[in-house]
């Protein structure tokens, strides 16, 4: 597996393999002048209906004898495409774990506030569907 996520044309069109890039947004990869250089070459657009874009993990289904390029992401455009690459039920689940990840990272401060605020133990629980223990230990109890 390569760190890397692949750019590669399609034969033909129709399969549904990979992402088209420009369905996954700005891309700073394709500004780049080596992605320049290779669609040049190709003889093809960025916006070209057989150019598309693998993941990392999932560039081993790039057909063999396709014309590809291994270009890097960020973390947040990698993020963009295995949204779009995967099947929509994952997207939305994906999604809502980013979600979670997002409310998630302040638990403890807000859970602290709470608790110097007044709200008892059991009722921040409540609220939050934390475990008491898990309460009282991100308080410091």
């Amino acid at each position: 597996m390569t760190d890397d996520a692949y750019l590669f044309l399609l034969d033909d069109a129709a399969v549904r393999l990979g992402v088209p890039p420009a369905a996954v947004g700005d891309l700073a990869c394709m500004e780049t002048p080596a992605v320049r250089a290779w669609l040049d070459a190709q003889g093809t657009a960025p916006t070209a209906p057989e150019l598309r874009l693998l993941p990392p993990e999932e560039t081993g289904a790039v057909p063999e004898g396709a014309e590809r390029l291994p270009v890097p992401l960020s973390d947040e455009e990698l993020s963009r495409l295995r949204q779009r690459s995967g099947p929509e039920a994952l997207a939305r689940i994906e999604k809502e774990l980013l979600y979670y990840r997002d409310c998630a990272d302040g638990r403890d401060g807000l859970i602290g506030r709470a608790l110097a605020a007044g709200v008892p133990p059991h009722r921040v629980a409540e609220l939050t569907g934390e475990d008491p223990a898990t309460v009282t230990a991100a308080a410091g109890v």
